[in-house]
C-alpha cells in the first residue's frame, strides 16, 4: 500500500500539470488533528476546476492514481450546477473520495470546519483556521427532539416484542436493529455530548462512542447487538431498555427535561408478558 506522502504527491502532482484544476483541499479524517488515521482512512480531496463535467466525460485522468478495484462516481445535485464526486477504491487498498467542483461554488467549500488548502494556483482561497471537528460536534436537542426519540424508541419496542411472537425475524431485527438503535445512538450522543460541554465528535454512528463512553456503558452497549436467536433478541431488548434508561435519565437531568419513566416501566412490564405469551395465547392480559 502507498504511503500517505505518496498519494499526497500523486494528487499535488496531478492538479499542478492539470490547467483545469486551480485549487485543492483535503477535509476528512485526514485533515483531523484529533484523529489518528489508519489503512483504511481515505483521503478526501476536493479539486476545484474550471469545467467539473470534463472529469466525468474523459475518467482516463483516474489512470494517473492506479487501478481501480471498484468506483463509484454520483452526482451532486446544487440547483442545476455541476459537481461530481469520485469514491474509489485501489488496487492496493488506498481509498480517494474525490470531489470535484466548479470554482463558482467555491462557497460550499468553506462550510467544512475540517478542511486544509494543498494548493491554490490563483490565490481564490481564504485564509483558513486550523482544522478542526467544530462543525461535527453533537448538537444539544430540543425538548421535543428529546421526547420524540424517548417516545419512539419505547414503542417501537412493542414491534419488536410483537414480531418475535410471530415468527417474524426479517422484521424484528429492522426494527430493533435499525429503528430503534437510531434512537439510542441519538441519546448516546446526547449523553456524550452533555459530558463534554457539547464540544466532542462522537463520529458517524457512534464509530467514536468507545473513546468516551465509562466501560460499564461501553460493556452494556455491547450487549445490545444480538444475533438471529429470538432468546437473544429478547436479551438484547432488555439490556438496551436498562442502558437506554440510565443514559435517558442522567442526559435529562442535564438538560432540564423530564424522562418519561412512566412509559419505561409500564413498556418493560409489557414486554415482560408478551416475551412469556404462549404460542396458542388468545389475549395478552
Amino acid at each position: 500500500m502507498r504511503k500517505e506522502d505518496v498519494v499526497m504527491s500523486q494528487i499535488l502532482t496531478y492538479a499542478e500539470n492539470n490547467d483545469m484544476v486551480r485549487a485543492v483541499i483535503i477535509n476528512g479524517s485526514r485533515a483531523n488533528p484529533n484523529i489518528t488515521n489508519d489503512l483504511f482512512s481515505d483521503y478526501d480531496v476536493v479539486f476545484l476546476v474550471k469545467d467539473p463535467k470534463y472529469f466525468v466525460d474523459h475518467q482516463e485522468w483516474i489512470q494517473h492514481f492506479g487501478e481501480t478495484i471498484i468506483m463509484q462516481q454520483n452526482d451532486i445535485d446544487e440547483n442545476g450546477s455541476e459537481s461530481y464526486i469520485f469514491l474509489m477504491i485501489f488496487e492496493d487498498g488506498v481509498r480517494i473520495d474525490l470531489l470535484i467542483r466548479s470554482i463558482e461554488k467555491i462557497d460550499k467549500c468553506l462550510e467544512d470546519s475540517l478542511k486544509v488548502a494543498l494548493l491554490d494556483k490563483d490565490n481564490i482561497l481564504p485564509e483558513f483556521e486550523p482544522a478542526n471537528d467544530e462543525n461535527y460536534y453533537t448538537q444539544k436537542p430540543t425538548k421535543q427532539k428529546f421526547d420524540k426519540a424517548c417516545n419512539n424508541f419505547w414503542w417501537c419496542s412493542t414491534y419488536v416484542a410483537k414480531s418475535i411472537w410471530r415468527d417474524q425475524l426479517s422484521y424484528a431485527k429492522y426494527i430493533y436493529d435499525v429503528v430503534m438503535k437510531d434512537h439510542m445512538l441519538e441519546l448516546i450522543s446526547w449523553y456524550i455530548g452533555s459530558k463534554n460541554d457539547w464540544k466532542v465528535n462522537t463520529g458517524s454512528l457512534g464509530k467514536y462512542y468507545k473513546n468516551h463512553l465509562p466501560i460499564e456503558l461501553w460493556q452494556s452497549f455491547e450487549k445490545t447487538y444480538s444475533g438471529s436467536s429470538y432468546e437473544e433478541i429478547w436479551e438484547s431488548l432488555f439490556e438496551a431498555g436498562k442502558l437506554f434508561r440510565k443514559l435517558g435519565l442522567d442526559t435529562a437531568e442535564h438538560l432540564g427535561y423530564e424522562y418519561p419513566i412512566e412509559d419505561d416501566e409500564k413498556v418493560t412490564e409489557y414486554l415482560k408478558k408478551v416475551q412469556n405469551l404462549p404460542k396458542d395465547a388468545k389475549k395478552i392480559v
